[in-house]
């Protein structure tokens, strides 16, 4: 992969120092990474759609960060050619013990299957899966500076799609450790037949019940983390993505909300969105 080409979607020739500060509140979202098989299309593809720029990561040449006007929004990895893993988006939630959580994740019937593995100097990370099967990360250690769900441009926010949302909460809450009476944890609460999760008030994911089914054999209708990335005008990313060769499959709508899902030209699912207060 050349350098010296210009444009979103490229990497800048020189890698910067990362600036790593402490994770926000217990069991909070706290990072995205993609798992791409090919690493230059995936940054030429979510560079075009949305206007994203990369630099190399602290993890190898293999890795690059996301940014959007200079804020880091997302790790794009290259998968090992061995691996025969989906390419996909994984949401990673902040905890204070990476082995800790995923004895908890075990113990209340999920899988984990990569880890904890040690990421030095920074930390300790896991892919696990709750009960029906959706891929989530857990985190313990610091982060990118600037890295938010819900402000700028993008992510917006995370959405389980899963069975039974009320159920899903009695798995996360405890393994996440979200709690009402702690002001270092996320809180969850039912809202309007949703799970909604709020760090410092600011809704950040929402788990949904819906017809999705574990066994099912497309991937967009098993129960899933969905991230939803904003974006000034939905029809015109829409273009752009299926432009390059991405796909719309059916996913969540909520009212008045102006959001379409994708698969990504390698098989990724991701949601364009732009919230009801910002939808004309």
């Amino acid at each position: 992969m050349s350098a010296d080409l210009p444009g979103p979607g490229r990497r800048e020739r020189e890698a910067r120092a990362e600036t790593l500060v402490a994770a926000g509140p217990r069991g909070a979202p706290c990072w995205l990474s993609l798992t791409a098989r090919d690493l230059e299309a995936a940054e030429g593809f979510y560079g075009d759609v949305l206007g994203w720029t990369f630099r190399p990561g602290g993890l190898g040449s293999t890795f690059s960060v996301a940014e959007l006007d200079g804020v880091p929004v997302a790790g794009l990895g290259a998968m090992a050619a061995e691996l025969a893993a989906p390419v996909a988006w994984t949401a990673y939630f902040r905890v204070d013990s990476a082995d800790e959580a995923a004895a908890r994740v075990r113990e209340r019937g999920g899988t984990v299957g990569v880890g904890p593995v040690s990421y030095p100097p920074r930390g300790r990370a896991a892919l696990v899966a709750d009960r029906d099967g959706a891929g989530f990360g857990i985190w313990e250690g610091p982060v990118l500076a600037g890295w938010r769900v819900g402000g700028g441009g993008a992510p917006a926010w995370l959405e389980l799609l899963t069975r039974d949302a009320f159920e899903a909460a009695l798995f996360y809450g405890p393994v996440l450790q979200w709690a009402e009476d702690d002001p270092g944890s996320c809180v969850a609460s039912y809202e309007d037949d949703q799970v909604v999760l709020r760090s410092g008030g600011e809704a950040v994911a929402r788990l949904n019940s819906g017809p999705v089914e574990a066994a099912a054999e497309k991937s967009h209708e098993r129960p899933r983390w969905l991230v939803h990335f904003r974006v000034p005008e939905v029809q015109e990313a829409q273009a752009r993505a299926l432009a390059r060769g991405a796909t719309e499959v059916p996913g969540p709508a909520g009212p008045g909300r102006a959001q379409v899902t994708l698969r990504d030209p390698q098989g990724a699912l991701f949601t364009l969105d732009r919230p009801a207060d910002e939808t004309a």
